[in-house]
């Protein structure tokens, strides 16, 4: 096989198996679900660590199977949970923590594993960069990343789940493998074999349905009400979390009542035209439907959940024409669709995971901002109301979400809050549309109902009381960076092998911040789901490739003031657009201008990369230190809890500055080759 052929294999290897860790970790350890950016940050430190250790010619990284195999056969023993009893960040989680390990130990064991695990790919890509020109061997490095993060993308769009993903990897080891040594050929054979059973057991036996955000678990059930009369009922569990129940209208109507508390707070006369966000399996179209409307749009995102109310709802509210099913976002909706509604409800829109790349951006958080009840507010008719309800586990969240509605609506919405913390909040377009009368407030759970203001785009942290960082949160970020002095330390040698490039460390600490800032904003333009965040992640590579490209064609390469000068221009236009006239904009002019804005920064600084590394005395150093760099970035993005995301580019802007202070001092352009 070509160096450059192995070269692309094994990085498709490793980014295929880290994309395929943080969904497979994330839908096994309850954890993972809150706090899946500790895996990504354990790739960084094994990707680098791989880079440190690597030697010419030694192929060590061919033991990476059973570092897998190791890992996935442990997961099913470490016991879960997540701490529900403080009051200032809320999980939405109904799983017991009796028996569950402190997350901090969760996360430490699941952060050096991750680690151990993708130091093998990470040696195998690093071996090859012995062999070739630096930015020859990055350029193919990219190409091969790119391919293991589409061949993901293309799994999930077609459904397929953990047999495949395994088999991937298993193809791609066997034929990186192949020039090794038969007895490390059989070890890996051996250790394949357990990671595919490992990651197939759970859907041949267990009929697992891996959505693209979810492994979920249909369970069937007989619900029994009051009386004593019985119903069949499913039980819909996603990543080990009860999430959503498909039964008969009239018994959760009987069991919940808050379903049918907005049709008892709007004013009289026909339903008329509804829109449902969260729709899920169809309970809230089914009951929009029977209040007589006459037409929903429900809005889920995602396809497996609204399949199995097809499938299952026994209603079939999806059957029905008057419904028009929408899979996506539904903040996206909102900035889309010129319908006008005589209601629309938020009905239970609580996701059970994080947004790839970012550490605390759940799919709906962009759905409960001020911003966004204004866009429910742009899209009413004369007369027309808006209504949320959930389980809010916190009376300072119920408080939060009718402040929010009174900034967006310009008056009180209507509260009842019943058992369990459960409320509804509807809120006329004008105040004469809404009947709250007497409150239906349960004083037994609700006692203070005022809560903190409402949370913005900038900073969408709705669960999050304060602004700040949770002190499980900290104790995280100085765990991942206190194992990571000591790895380094001891497995990859002396620091000061990579002293020389402390300015890459920076570049790479600041590139992470970047690529959050791209997730983050293209998901509160284009939507949370999985398909724009694909997107993103190739849309990076694409542009980091670009940036090599031109750096490797170019008579001349700039001079770093001019590069970093470059730099700076796109990072203050990046700062100073607006992200209000953006959602302003149509959506084909939003998609350019968004793209040119977002990735002009990894554009700038992939070029001041690329330029200084090819001229680096220590190829594989000089790529740990970057590789480490951005894992201190992901560190620092736990600041967005309290200064919001676009500051994430101020503080990228001073990493630039860093890094630019702390390279070499080239005063003249430097020539090629």
């Amino acid at each position: 096989m070509s160096v450059r052929l192995r070269l692309f294999l094994a990085s498709a290897l490793m980014l295929f198996t880290e994309l395929m860790l943080i969904r497979w970790l994330g839908a096994n350890l309850l954890h993972l679900s809150y706090f899946s950016n500790i895996v990504l940050l354990g790739s960084f430190l094994g990707i680098g660590l791989g880079f440190l250790v690597a030697k010419p010619d030694r192929r060590r990284g061919a033991w990476f199977a059973p570092a897998l195999a190791v890992l996935l056969l442990a997961v099913p023993f470490i016991p879960g949970g997540v701490d529900q009893t403080g009051s200032d960040l809320i999980y939405f989680t109904a799983v017991s923590t009796e028996g569950a390990w402190p997350p901090v130990v969760t996360l430490t064991l699941v952060f050096v594993a991750v680690a151990a695990v993708l130091m093998g790919p990470a040696i195998m890509v690093a071996e090859c960069f012995f062999e070739l020109p630096r930015l020859d061997a990055y350029r193919f490095d990219l190409l091969g990343s790119l391919a293991g993060t589409v061949s993901f993308a293309v799994l999930s769009y077609v459904g397929a789940g953990p047999v495949v993903w395994s088999i991937v990897i298993a193809a791609l080891v066997l034929a990186l493998v192949g020039g090794s040594r038969l007895t490390t050929q059989g070890i890996a054979v051996v250790a394949l074999g357990v990671v595919v059973y490992s990651m197939s057991v759970g859907v041949l036996r267990e009929g697992d349905i891996w959505s693209p955000y979810y492994k979920i678990q249909v369970i069937d059930q007989v619900a029994t009400d009051q009386a004593g009369t019985q119903t069949p009922a499913y039980a819909v569990i996603a990543n080990g979390v009860p999430h959503q129940a498909i039964v008969d209208l009239d018994f959760r109507l009987e069991a919940e009542p808050f379903y049918a508390q907005p049709y008892e707070r709007i004013t009289e006369g026909p339903v008329g035209d509804v829109l449902v966000v969260g729709a899920g399996n169809g309970s809230d179209v089914a009951l929009a439907l029977r209040q007589g409307a006459t037409s929903v749009d429900a809005v889920e995102i995602d396809p497996r959940i609204k399949q199995l109310g097809v499938e299952l709802h026994p209603q079939k509210p999806y059957d029905d024409p008057r419904v028009t099913p929408y899979i996506g976002d539904g903040r996206a909706f909102l900035h889309t669709t010129d319908k006008k509604y005589d209601l629309v409800i938020f009905a239970l829109p609580d996701s059970l995971t994080l947004v790839a790349g970012s550490n605390q951006l759940r799919l709906e958080s962009y759905l409960f901002t001020q911003e966004a009840l204004e866009d429910v507010k742009a899209v009413l008719k004369p007369g027309g109301a808006f209504a949320m309800y959930n389980y809010y586990r916190e009376n300072w969240l119920i408080g939060r979400l009718a402040n929010t509605a009174e900034a967006a609506f310009g008056h009180a919405p209507c509260v009842d809050a019943f058992r369990a913390r459960s409320a509804v909040i509807v809120a006329g377009l004008t105040e004469a549309d809404q009947r709250c009368g007497d409150p239906a407030v349960d004083a037994s759970v609700v006692t203070d109902l005022s809560g903190p203001p409402p949370v913005h785009d900038e900073r969408p942290f709705l669960y999050l009381k304060d602004a700040s960082i949770p002190g499980t949160f900290l104790l995280v970020i100085v765990m991942v960076l206190l194992v990571s002095l000591i790895a380094v330390r001891v497995i990859g040698g002396p620091l000061r092998r990579m002293a020389p490039y402390a300015d890459l460390a920076c570049l790479g600490a600041a590139f992470l911040l970047l690529e959050t800032r791209a997730v983050t904003w293209s998901a509160l333009l284009f939507g949370t789901t999985w398909v724009v965040n694909a997107i993103v992640f190739a849309g990076v590579l694409i542009v980091v490739l670009l940036a090599v490209e031109v750096t490797r064609r170019m008579k001349k390469r700039p001079s770093r003031p001019v590069a970093f000068g470059f730099l700076g221009a796109t990072l203050l236009i990046a700062w100073l657009v607006p992200t209000s006239w953006l959602l302003s904009l149509p959506m084909g002019l939003r998609v350019v201008v968004a793209v040119a804005i977002a990735f002009g920064p990894v554009f700038a600084s992939n070029i001041v990369f690329a330029t200084r590394f090819d001229t680096t005395e220590d190829a594989t150093g000089a790529f740990a230190a970057n590789l480490l760099g951005a894992m201190v970035g992901g560190c620092l993005e736990y600041l967005a809890l309290v200064v919001g995301y676009p500051a994430l580019l101020g503080l990228a802007a001073l990493l630039y500055a860093g890094a630019f202070l702390l390279g070499p001092k080239v005063k003249s352009p430097v020539p090629v080759g």
